[in-house]
């Protein structure tokens, strides 16, 4: 079966309209207001071998916060809603991302217990238009609601662009891995406590 989610996410500060396809090409169809946002999204979709296809509107007029952190939980909320049963998947997954002076850290477990960690020293407060302390906010959100363990490290770098854009190659490529199927357990979960 294809492991597809459609999520309709609205509240008083965004409306989120997200379509994922676990078994795609890479190819996304990313609008949040936010432009280098946009990027690192279609980054997620490329690297992680999904197809995204994503509206977001929030109040930009307020802040960043709020589209940044809820796009977060709708792209948790899809991964976990097209993963279904979890039978047959790796489950964890990690990866080390050069992206020339920079080195990035990922590592995912869809165990179904929320942990984010994320750690680096980005010097710029915004890289484009987008306000880089926000990179924590998404990933807290994508953890919370796919119920998944999060680590993710800019283990070094000079450039803010790099380390940002480094870490979220390395987060795409880590889930790729973790949703991946293993044929030879095509119907066992994944874990010895019969739960995920």
């Amino acid at each position: 079966m294809p492991r597809r989610a459609t999520i309709h996410r609205k509240t008083n500060e965004t409306d989120i309209h997200l379509r994922l396809n676990l078994d795609g090409r890479g190819r996304a169809s990313v609008t949040t207001g936010i432009a280098f946002f946009d990027h690192m999204l279609d980054l997620v979709a490329r690297h992680g071998a999904f197809d995204l296809d994503l509206r977001v509107q929030g109040d930009l007029a307020v802040d960043q916060h709020h589209t940044v952190e809820d796009t977060g939980i709708a792209l948790g909320e899809a991964v976990l809603q097209a993963l279904r049963t979890k039978r047959g998947i790796l489950r964890a997954g990690y990866f080390l991302m050069p992206m020339d002076e920079t080195l990035a850290a990922a590592a995912v477990d869809l165990g179904g217990r929320p942990y984010c960690v994320v750690k680096g020293r980005i010097a710029a407060a915004r890289v484009g238009d987008f306000q880089t302390e926000l990179v924590e906010d998404f990933f807290q959100g994508f953890a919370q609601a796919a119920r998944a363990n999060v680590h993710l490290r800019a283990l070094y770098g000079r450039s803010s662009h790099h380390q940002v854009e480094a870490i979220f190659k390395a987060f795409a490529r880590a889930l790729r891995f973790a949703v991946s199927r293993d044929r030879r357990l095509r119907r066992v979960l994944p874990s010895t406590k019969g739960l995920l």
